[in-house]
């Protein structure tokens, strides 16, 4: 039996796909039009193939996988998907291999041949309604680039392109109905064929940064051509990649007409914005040999000082130096050669003298940052308004000495005792000091931290400062409390501190007053409602600093069971905190103190705990006969304190 089988084996393998093909339906032109004569010969230019250059194919000339019984519900894969088109576009089909950064095959979102030619209504691109004529091209490529889910699937980083190429002189004049504009394909495909689309970061891409230039050629040939001649296209064809391309100073999907204000090429920004980057870059300057600040002396010139003012028919960069065709000023052809300065300058200036065309605009030469006697001029200036403003600053605090001496030589009724004055130097020096060590941090290049901290090492010991004196400030804050708990002043000073219905009285009273609507002053007693509410303002301030910072200083440690987010808090309120009792020291509190016409030139309560009676009587006059008895019984224990003393001495004088 066996070998019967084996017998008969080979033959019903033979004959097996004839038997087979008897279950298969292949499917005929009549059979499409059964199920899709609506979607494909309808009356809609989207679908009607009748529209298409295509009319007159076959249904399965295109849909070469749908030749047999299909499931609708079925998805062909990429390959399945175009190989209809491939079948007659042999070459297109060659040369696309990839879409930017991904390969055939290697990404489920590659485009279809469909996505951006269309269905049945493919059309030669040079037809008005084609998906890929020129001035349809940013709909068709936006249909992804715009898609937020596929960019950021991608990483593809750059935000809304095809949105902010509308916007510029490309986009307009596309929209204009100028079709030779550029548009997508003619930058982003090689010069070859519109299907090949590399990432920069491919050789051949067309926006690769050694080929933009080329690229931005194929409309701009002469452009193209001064800026291969000039030193920015010598560097770039040596190979260096810090060497600035077209779009660099243009920009590249937003670029704009240099008549725009807005554009970086503009004549208000091209020093600037477009420039100085390079020119004031420490690291190319080293590389290249190339003088550093330049835009700061050229801002410092007589034309960068007309720029600045919004002048734009005053001479900038590209005045001087050329637009493209860029090149150093040892360049015989260079337009700022010594021997075409004449020339350059006499664009402006026709009348120019040789000698005077070689002053130097900016930077520095062997002669100075100006002519000789500019530079003289400008010395003997600086060493003037050093004699005469020092002279005016020195007289000026004569001055301001002689009137707090003369303030003090009054008779004082004390305001503040010893260890209260020492509360509030402390408190003030080491609030200055966080102060200056705290917005260095944020300010980093203000003149102010480079005057405290400018100096090597310096900005590493404004840390350590700020710590410091956080701590001295805590310290004082803790010794003010215990004085307030423990001592009878103190919880007199607390209870007067004290908020009241009347302070909310006197303050009506004092705006009425200030306003003209009332005759006379309120009547202040020991603490004013300006010194209650910078007080309690204090108080909210410091625990709250006092909090954050101890967050902020300890991180390492509550970020191990608090989320970053509190952090972010505490930082937050740490900095603008700051902000806000530096600016109510700033405002409220020294005018209370120094710049009231009544305490000018100040309160010297600060220093000696004391401060003239006829200024406590105005500020505080409901407390002056408090103040004095207050002052009197203090006289009569410290000279009571001193009786003893001299008797002790007596004692023991006569022991010996």
């Amino acid at each position: 039996m066996l070998k019967q089988f084996r017998l008969i084996l080979p033959t019903i393998i033979l004959l097996f796909p004839l038997f087979a093909q008897d279950d298969i339906e292949y499917l005929d032109e009549d059979s499409c039009v059964d199920c899709h004569e609506e979607s494909v010969f309808g009356t809609d230019i989207e679908t009607d193939i009748s529209h298409s250059i295509h009319d007159g194919l076959g249904c399965l000339d295109c849909h070469i996988d749908k030749d047999v019984e299909h499931d609708e519900d079925t998805e062909s894969d990429f390959i399945a998907g175009c190989e209809g088109c491939r079948s007659c576009h042999e070459d297109a089909a060659e040369e696309y291999q990839g879409h930017g950064t991904a390969l055939l095959g290697e990404c489920e979102d590659m485009p279809h041949c469909s996505d951006c030619h269309g269905d049945h209504n493919v059309l030669p691109s040079e037809e008005r309604n084609s998906m890929a004529h020129p001035t349809n091209l940013p709909t068709t490529c936006g249909k992804c680039h715009e898609n937020l889910d596929l960019t950021t699937k991608y990483d593809i980083l750059i935000d809304h392109p095809v949105e902010i190429y509308e916007t510029s002189v490309h986009g307009q004049a596309s929209k204009g109905g100028i079709y030779v504009a550029a548009t997508c394909n003619d930058c982003h495909s090689t010069e070859e064929t519109a299907h090949k689309i590399y990432g920069p970061g491919h050789r051949e891409s067309s926006i690769n940064h050694f080929n933009i230039p080329k690229t931005c050629g194929k409309c701009h040939k002469g452009v193209e051509k001064d800026y291969w001649d000039g030193i920015h296209g010598q560097l770039a064809a040596r190979g260096e990649t810090d060497a600035p391309v077209c779009t660099h100073c243009h920009g590249e999907h937003g670029i704009i007409s240099p008549d725009d204000p807005r554009s970086p090429v503009s004549k208000s920004k091209v020093a600037e914005f477009t420039c100085s980057p390079c020119h004031d870059s420490a690291r190319l300057n080293e590389k290249y040999g190339m003088p550093t600040a330049r835009l700061k002396t050229f801002v410092d010139s007589y034309h960068g000082l007309k720029s600045k003012s919004g002048d734009t028919h005053v001479a900038n960069c590209a005045s001087c130096h050329g637009v493209h065709r860029i090149l150093p000023s040892n360049d015989e052809a260079s337009s700022i050669h010594p021997n075409n300065l004449k020339t350059t300058c006499g664009e402006c200036h026709p009348k120019i003298t040789e000698r005077l065309a070689a002053t130097p605009i900016h930077g520095i030469t062997e002669q100075g940052l100006h002519t000789p006697v500019a530079d003289l001029i400008e010395k003997i200036y600086i060493i003037a308004i050093i004699v005469i403003i020092g002279a005016m600053i020195i007289h000026w605090l004569i001055d301001l000495f002689r009137q707090i001496v003369n303030s003090m030589s009054k008779p004082q009724v004390r305001r503040m005792r010893t260890n209260e004055v020492w509360q509030h130097t402390l408190t003030m020096v080491s609030f200055i000091a966080l102060v200056i060590s705290g917005f260095a941090l944020r300010f980093s290049e203000a003149w102010i931290t480079e005057l405290f901290f400018g100096w090597e090492g310096g900005f590493e010991l404004r840390g350590l400062i700020h710590r410091f004196a956080a701590v001295i400030f805590i310290v004082t804050v803790i010794w003010h409390i215990l004085y307030l708990i423990f001592t009878e002043r103190g919880k007199a000073f607390f209870k007067d501190m004290l908020p009241g219905l009347l302070d909310f009285t006197q303050f009506y009273q004092r705006i009425m007053y200030n306003l003209g609507r009332r005759d006379d002053p309120p009547q202040f007693h020991r603490f004013s409602y300006v010194e209650k509410a910078e007080y309690w303002a204090i108080v909210w301030g410091t625990v709250v600093m006092i909090i954050t910072g101890l967050f902020l200083w300890f991180d390492h440690y509550f970020s191990l069971f608090l989320p970053k987010g509190f952090l972010d808090v505490a930082l937050v309120i740490h900095y603008w905190e700051a902000w806000l009792a530096t600016l109510a020291i700033a405002v409220w509190h020294l005018y209370s103190t120094l710049f009231n016409p009544h305490v000018y030139p100040m309160n010297p309560s600060w220093i000696t705990g004391k401060m003239p009676e006829d200024m406590y009587k105005h500020e505080h006059p409901l407390h002056l006969e408090d103040a004095k008895k207050e002052e009197a019984e203090l006289l009569r224990k410290e000279i009571d304190t001193l009786s003893i003393t001299k008797e002790d001495l007596k004692e023991q004088q006569k022991k010996k």
